[in-house]
């Protein structure tokens, strides 16, 4: 699997429902069906496009989205939602965290306050991350197999968080409004300074 065939995976899965759990039941299906290789290429690209987005600029526009509350593990969970936006949505967003303010699925969760968010729509897609280990296990039966198969390519899974660039001061409100100014006006900063 190359990276046109992971995005091509995930473009699928979006056209076939767009509810979470669907798609990833979609996905598991059909990479339990290809070759054990791809399904371990599924999970290093998934890592590898993943970082990407790893960035302290896009935490903090994911911290802006989630109210300030957005820990290491929603940070997680929010880039492998990035990556199920779509190709040309991550690349959009990952050329500069203040395009979120475009996205559609951003805009709509600005409309309303987070407690009428549905759970389809929060911003967050934790089990993305362990779709091709649970793809390897129903083609192979070898629970966490596909990590022990990425370890003998020399790869190490990633499960948390590396982020690069100039860590930010999320919590001064001018400065934020400085670097994401559009996000800004969506979703105030609306917890109280410490």
């Amino acid at each position: 699997m190359n990276v046109d065939e992971f995005w091509l995976f995930i473009r699928r899965s979006q056209e076939v429902t767009s509810d979470p759990d669907e798609r990833l039941r979609w996905l598991a299906f059909h990479l339990a069906q290809c070759p054990l290789a791809w399904i371990v290429d599924f999970q290093v690209l998934l890592n590898q496009i993943r970082r990407r987005s790893d960035t302290y600029d896009m935490w903090e526009a994911a911290d802006l989205i989630l109210d300030g509350y957005c820990s290491t593990d929603s940070f997680w969970y929010f880039q492998a939602w990035l990556i199920g936006l779509g190709r040309d949505t991550f690349d959009l967003v990952v050329a500069d965290p203040d395009n979120l303010a475009d996205v559609p699925e951003v805009r709509r969760l600005a409309d309303r306050p987070m407690q009428e968010w549905a759970d389809a729509e929060w911003p967050e897609w934790e089990a993305l991350s362990y779709v091709a280990a649970g793809a390897y296990e129903e083609a192979t039966g070898e629970e966490e197999g596909v990590y022990d198969a990425m370890e003998e390519r020399g790869y190490v899974n990633q499960s948390d968080p590396n982020p690069t660039g100039l860590p930010r001061d999320s919590r001064n409100p001018a400065e934020v409004a400085r670097r994401l100014p559009r996000l800004s006006r969506m979703f105030p900063l609306n917890r109280p300074e410490p």
